[in-house]
């Protein structure tokens, strides 16, 4: 399969799939943003989520993929730095604001900056076009952050703080995209990077969060219901990153992580549809945007 994914890009079919792929993973990041939200603490359904996908990635890394090259070490050394950093800000994020108020903050920095890292880094360039449409996109995901900023009524003593993370965070999220597409371009098998990724940074973060947190660690009553949601974010969590990173080897990183943000809708439809929340006409416009915006840069490019 390795063989036949990468004889696809810079393709007609390879730009097709990544098409693909980057909208199934902004499906499953919408979903993988509502499983941390719960009964339980998110940084608990965060430890228990990245320690499903650490283990389940072992196998796989140790007796299926091709092993990884020595240059792969640091690079991979980079993304698990990476992406301690974005977890522990995303983390923060969500505990000092409502989410329905930073999470499109975040996600609405994340591709401005990954589009710009994506030229320096890759020489990409985006047409006029293409530039309209993400300054739609990004009308529509700010647009939506301040209209739900005026009605929440939770954290607002802490609302300053929370969307000053949330654009840290947002960066945070351009920088690893970039730094993942490179990662996943530097090794010949890109379900190398995948496997040993997914092992890392699962494995890696999960033991930190029940060390800061052990006196909540201490207090889970229902540890069934707890590794039933790690197992099912983690498998999420595959078809989500694994995605966007398969997307970016294939075709151009900027295009990937525009189109990545529509989950932004995908995130008010499921809260609309299963969180039991208020979709209103202005909501409905807003997300409209930000689908308007990743159509004209699908169509403009």
């Amino acid at each position: 399969m390795s063989g036949w994914l990468t004889s696809l890009e810079g393709t007609a079919t390879g730009h097709t799939l990544a098409l693909i792929l980057a909208l199934t993973a902004a499906i499953l990041h919408a979903v993988f943003g509502a499983l941390q939200k719960g009964r339980h603490d998110p940084w608990i359904s965060r430890m228990a989520i990245d320690a499903s996908y650490g283990t389940m990635a072992l196998p796989f890394a140790l007796f299926v993929v091709p092993w990884p090259e020595p240059h792969m070490w640091p690079i991979f050394a980079g993304a698990y730095a990476i992406h301690v950093t974005y977890k522990l800000l995303q983390g923060y994020c969500y505990t000092k604001g409502a989410f329905t108020v930073v999470y499109p903050v975040v996600r609405g920095t994340g591709p401005l900056f990954a589009v710009i890292g994506a030229s320096v880094v890759f020489s990409e360039t985006f047409t006029a076009p293409q530039w309209a449409g993400v300054a739609v996109l990004l009308a529509g995901i700010y647009g939506l952050a301040i209209y739900n900023l005026r009605h929440v009524t939770i954290d607002r003593e802490t609302m300053p703080l929370a969307l000053g993370l949330a654009v840290l965070t947002g960066l945070f999220v351009a920088l690893y995209t970039t730094y993942d597409a490179y990662g996943i371009r530097a090794t010949a098998d890109p379900f190398t990077f995948l496997a040993w990724f997914f092992l890392i940074d699962g494995l890696g973060f999960a033991p930190l969060v029940a060390f800061f947190h052990r006196r909540k660690v201490a207090q889970i009553a229902d540890w069934g219901a707890l590794a039933r949601r790690g197992i099912t974010g983690g498998l999420v969590a595959f078809g989500s990153f694994g995605s966007i990173m398969l997307a970016t080897r294939l075709d151009k990183v900027g295009e990937a992580a525009v189109l990545r943000e529509t989950s932004t809708v995908f995130a008010a439809l499921i809260g609309w549809l299963m969180l039991g929340e208020k979709t209103g006409p202005r909501r409905l416009v807003l997300m409209a945007l930000i689908a308007l915006g990743a159509v004209i840069v699908e169509i403009g490019g």
